[in-house]
């Protein structure tokens, strides 16, 4: 009993030094922006710049309309699918694994070349229309993500007793759909955005090629041109990716608990 204990914790401590060594030396070195002493110079650099706002707020933006088109889109498909069309399930799936497998720059370029200037629907040719092809993008890249997330929430409930007992007190499917199953799979549509909103805000190639002021090139360009702002810059995105996966991971407990309580 003893071996099996010390070997997972010899595992345990080994994936902690490989992991977090790195960022403890990046770290460091991001409060060396002073010669001979520790300080926060380059985080004061990083959040002082005002291309550092607006980057990040554009990201932001971004990312809340790329969470709305995703729920959208794929809640109730994956409802119609689990309860009308179990059969189209594979289908479906491997549908949303495709970005996954497509690399991103390939969706860019034939975005580019569909939606041009000189194409049928030229959404390049206007900052609106870009910044829609952008979320567009975003939304594909976060499909693997929100659709699993979505699907897991579906299977912890009976969605078809729910639906039953909502159509027989005369509920529409609207009804149905944003009253009793987003409510009850709350948790599962939080997970997704979380996740959807860290792949926003380091995502480098959509950004870049489509010409947006977004926080992934914003990064890129800080590590090309600065020396100790880069590190700061990266801390702080890995914080705030930590901060979404601590959420979604309070979201998934509140959501056990209230299940419970039901």
């Amino acid at each position: 009993m003893g071996s099996p204990r010390f070997w997972s914790w010899a595992a345990l401590v080994a994936g902690v030094l490989y992991f977090f060594l790195p960022l403890a030396g990046m770290f460091e070195f991001s409060l060396r922006a002073r010669r001979g002493e520790y300080s926060l110079q380059a985080y004061a650099n990083v959040l002082g710049d005002p291309q550092f706002r607006d980057t990040f707020l554009y990201s932001v933006v971004a990312a809340l309309f790329t969470i709305v088109l995703g729920v959208l889109i794929v809640a109730p498909t994956a409802f119609w699918v689990r309860l009308k069309l179990p059969r189209l399930r594979p289908v479906i799936e491997f549908i949303t694994l495709l970005p996954l497998v497509i690399p991103p720059i390939v969706i860019v370029f034939g975005y580019i070349r569909l939606y041009n200037t000189s194409s049928w629907l030229p959404l390049t040719g206007t900052a609106a229309g870009t910044n829609l092809l952008l979320v567009f993008g975003y939304a594909t890249l976060a499909l693997p993500y929100m659709y699993r997330a979505v699907d897991t929430g579906l299977r912890s409930i009976d969605i078809a007793t729910l639906t039953e007992a909502a159509q027989g007190m005369g509920a529409g499917w609207f009804t149905i759909i944003t009253r009793l199953i987003l409510p009850n799979i709350l948790s599962s549509l939080l997970s997704g955005a979380f996740l959807t909103f860290a792949i926003v805000i380091g995502e480098y190639v959509f950004a870049a090629l489509l010409n947006r002021p977004a926080f992934g090139p914003y990064m890129v360009w800080m590590g090309g041109n600065k020396a100790y702002e880069p590190a700061a810059l990266a801390v702080i995105a890995f914080g705030i990716t930590w901060v979404c996966m601590g959420v979604i991971q309070l979201a998934a407990r509140l959501g056990r608990h209230n299940r419970v309580q039901r």
